[in-house]
């Protein structure tokens, strides 16, 4: 305290004064801590630009893992289901390659009894004698098996269609011989299913030639099949070998007939229909057929079409559930699950096999239709009244009256219909115009067959007395044997025809598109379906320009590949009708009897069910190569037979460039070396599906001419024929030339003046005036033209396919190697 007593004031802190950090006393959280307690819960709010984009990584990674996990459950599933119970069974066709192979010898092995199975004779294939419906209780597996024989090429291939394996015999030293390779080139260029090379004969050899004839029967092989392995039948053990890989090997999938329902008739009957329903049962009677088997592929509904391969397309009636004849576990019946679209459980074998339960009926308002082309009115068109000058026109026609001589008692109205000469002659333009795109094909043909023969005069004119003095030397009588054996297989009128195809092809090849002015027709009337472009890949072409009649009979989309991804997605998800495994049978109405003279003559019976659309008739391109072993000239509008998807016919096709431009140019023969479009009238049929072209020949054989696969549909593609006139320089000048041999009269070349001209030499000009009355005219060019040169002008017409659909194909005889056999003393030794 002061001494004075006054009192002491307290300091106080300013705003500078330090402060110091509390004491730690150890009781907060770390930062691992807080991680640990949360257990990975985090705040939205709270991530990062980085942690979002760690959590979408890892979101798409899961993602993907489960789309994988569940493709691969899916293909487990499908193929775990094949041959077991609740499946079909597993469908295996054994085919010989080599004509010193026994097929039958490998069923019989298949059938023993050291193979462990349980045979069942009768539960084969309708039609096929040497087929067999297998059990093997050891796998929990069931099989049918059947021996197509090769001969039948169209069988052949229906069989692969449908088959879930392929058995290939080989022989033991050459593989296969040269039809079994023509029929495996068939199979590829169709779509190969699961296969199983097989060959007998190697336990024959020594023990120390084994080993060798196995390598080189692999080396052989390993050109088709180069991860196939090949499998030895010469025991029993090798069979239950064979049987267990058929059972586990991985399935090809092949699109055309996993997006469809199918099945091969395993037993069929049939019942013509009652005079009140149609015909009779006669030879032209239609029927109702029964056909029983395992639904394959998609659910099968009772509303859409079936096709038969061969005959065509027809409706279903009903579909019944009939007792399963091969069931694996006979001793417990279990029912199968019913879909959505039949409210009727299957009846397993252990059920009573009389009871046939009806699964579903067709409902005639929501059936697919058998129209397959569009009705055709030809008096839809446009009508309207006419105006009063016509009116007023037609009456002075009436009243101007011609005169004319007519046989007595021909009325006014006869005497309308009699044509004078001089009309006729006015007329004759007009018929030329309407003349169809054929006869204009007729003409070129016939142009190039002038020039050919030509050639052909000419060069046998300087060896004409040299033939005859040949003649009159070397006599018939005087010939060899060997010499009338060859002769005997050669068909002279194909000789003819192969010699001419050959030359047109020859001519085509060196001269591209090339033809002759005629000198009896004015060149604007021979050409007056054709117009000059000024640029092939620019200009315009309406493709609803003129088109022909059969136009009006086909069906189009207005996008076909949205289409195509509709229908196609639809069928993936269908649920409704009989569900796959399921043994049914179809009820199919007014099939002919030539379906079933067809089965009892031993051919197998194939029958799919269709997509929407696909009876419908449409213009459908295809995109093909030519096949390697066939060097014959192949004509654009020839007939050919077509191998599509489940579907065959015959149908004349035209060629053309495969370019991604709005104009395709035609191609007059099949090219072997570069890809070709093939454009016919056809039912349509959504991709993909492989495609097989056939030419028969006269003596009944078919050879494969080209393979490839269905490109589109679509109406709207414009395929330009272009022709080429040609000129030669006359006189030729800095900038200009005459030119003669082009036309021959002055009003042709003023019809043509519009189009620009091309050279051999890359010069482009355009004609500037006619000179004279003869053909001779004055021509502009970029530069000087060179003596050598010619002249060219390109025409072009928009070409259509040939209305010749044929469902019909005949068969195919043996495809035979022709060889000529000479004895030593049939040859003059002189």
């Amino acid at each position: 305290m002061a001494a004075n007593g006054e009192k002491q004031q307290g300091h106080r802190a300013g705003i500078y004064k330090q402060k110091n950090k509390g004491h730690k006393h150890g009781k907060h959280r770390t930062k691992g801590e807080i991680e640990r307690e949360n257990k990975g819960r985090v705040s939205v709010t709270a991530l990062t630009k980085k942690q979002r984009k760690e959590h979408k990584k890892m979101d798409r990674r899961h993602k993907a893992n489960q789309l994988r996990r569940n493709k691969k459950d899916m293909v487990l599933t499908e193929k775990r289901r094949l041959g077991s119970r609740d499946g079909p069974p597993h469908l295996v066709a054994v085919v010989s390659l080599h004509a010193g192979v026994d097929a039958g010898a490998v069923t019989k092995l298949l059938r023993g009894e050291g193979a462990g199975g349980v045979v069942h004779q009768e539960r084969g294939i309708s039609g096929v004698s040497d087929s067999f419906g297998l059990i093997l209780p050891r796998f929990k597996q069931r099989f049918t098996f059947l021996t197509q024989n090769t001969a039948d090429i169209h069988s052949l291939l229906d069989v692969a269609k449908i088959a879930d394996s392929l058995v290939f015999v080989l022989d033991s030293a050459e593989g296969w011989d040269s039809y079994g390779d023509y029929c495996l080139s068939c199979l590829f260029a169709q779509g190969l299913p699961s296969h199983a090379l097989v060959c007998q004969g190697v336990n024959d050899l020594p023990v120390k030639k084994r080993v060798e004839s196995r390598r080189a029967l692999s080396k052989i092989t390993e050109i088709r099949f180069p991860d196939a392995r090949l499998f030895p039948l010469d025991q029993e053990q090798d069979a239950t070998l064979l049987l267990r890989h058929l059972g586990s090997q991985r399935q090809r999938k092949l699109g055309f007939r996993s997006r469809r329902p199918h099945l091969v008739a395993q037993h069929v009957t049939f019942t013509p229909n009652s005079p009140a329903e149609g015909t009779g049962g006669g030879p032209t009677g239609l029927g109702t057929l029964c056909v029983s088997g395992y639904v394959r592929g998609r659910p099968l509904r009772v509303d859409r079409l079936v096709h038969i391969s061969g005959h065509g397309d027809f409706q279903l009636s009903q579909i019944d559930a009939p007792s399963d004849p091969l069931p694996l576990n006979s001793a417990t019946a279990r029912p199968a699950k019913s879909g959505k679209g039949g409210d009727v459980d299957m009846l397993d074998g252990g059920e009573d096999e009389a009871a046939v339960r009806v699964l579903m009926k067709a409902d005639p308002s929501c059936r697919e239709s058998l129209q397959t082309e569009a009705e055709v009115d030809p008096m839809e068109g446009e009508q309207t009244w006419p105006t009063e000058s016509e009116l007023l026109e037609a009456e002075e026609n009436r009243k101007n009256k011609r005169v004319m001589k007519v046989p007595k008692g021909t009325s006014d109205y006869q005497a309308s219909w009699i044509v004078d000469e001089d009309e006729e002659e006015e007329n004759g333009d007009l018929d030329e115009e309407s003349s169809d795109d054929d006869d204009d094909d007729m003409l070129d043909e016939a142009m190039d067959g002038e020039d050919e023969e030509i050639n052909s005069q000419e060069s046998g004119s300087a060896c004409a007395s040299e033939d005859e003095e040949e003649e009159e030397e070397v006599c018939s009588t005087e010939r060899t044997g060997a010499d009338q054996r060859y002769d005997e297989h050669i068909d002279e009128a194909a000789e003819e025809e192969g010699l001419k195809r050959y030359r047109e092809a020859r001519a085509n090849e060196m001269f591209p598109d090339e033809v002759d002015t005629p000198l009896d027709v004015a060149a604007r009337i021979r050409f007056q379906r054709y117009r000059g472009l000024k640029s092939f890949r620019s200009s315009s072409w309406d493709p609803l320009e003129n088109l022909p009649l059969n136009y009006s009979r086909i069906f189009q989309f207005q996008s076909f590949e949205r289409t195509r991804h509709r229908i196609l997605a639809e069928a993936a998800a269908e649920e409704e009708g009989a569900m796959v495994g399921w043994y049914v049978t179809l009820h199919v109405q007014d099939v002919p009897v030539s379906v079933m003279e067809s089965v009892q003559s031993g051919r197998p019976l194939i029958l799919v069910s269709l997509l929407p659309h696909e009876q419908k008739m449409s213009v459908m391109h295809v995109l093909v190569r030519r096949h390697p072993s066939n060097t014959e000239p192949i004509k654009s509008k020839e007939e050919l037979v077509f191998h599509c998807g489940f579907r065959r016919f015959r149908a004349s096709p035209i060629f053309s460039q495969h370019t991604s431009a709005d104009k395709h140019k035609m191609e007059r023969f099949l090219r072997p070396d570069a890809p070709t479009v093939v454009s016919v009238y056809a039912p349509i049929t959504f991709p993909p599906a492989g495609v097989l072209l056939f030419k028969q020949r006269s003596d009944g054989i078919q050879d494969l001419v080209a393979t490839g696969s269905l490109l589109s549909c679509d109406p709207r593609r414009v395929v330009l024929k272009r022709i080429v006139v040609s000129g030669h320089p006359f006189k030729i000048n800095r900038r200009s030339a005459v030119v003669r041999y082009m036309f021959f009269n002055r009003d042709d070349i003023m019809w043509f003046k519009p189009v620009e001209l091309r050279t051999k030499w890359g010069r482009r000009g355009h004609i500037k005036e006619a000179l004279g009355t003869h053909g001779h005219m004055k021509c502009v060019f970029d530069n000087q033209l060179r003596s050598q040169d010619t002249v060219l002008m390109n025409l072009y017409k928009r070409v259509y396919p040939r209305w010749t659909y044929d469902p019909y194909v005949p068969l195919s005889l043996p495809w035979v190697k022709r060889e000529v056999t000479v004895e030593m003393d049939d040859l003059d030794m002189e």
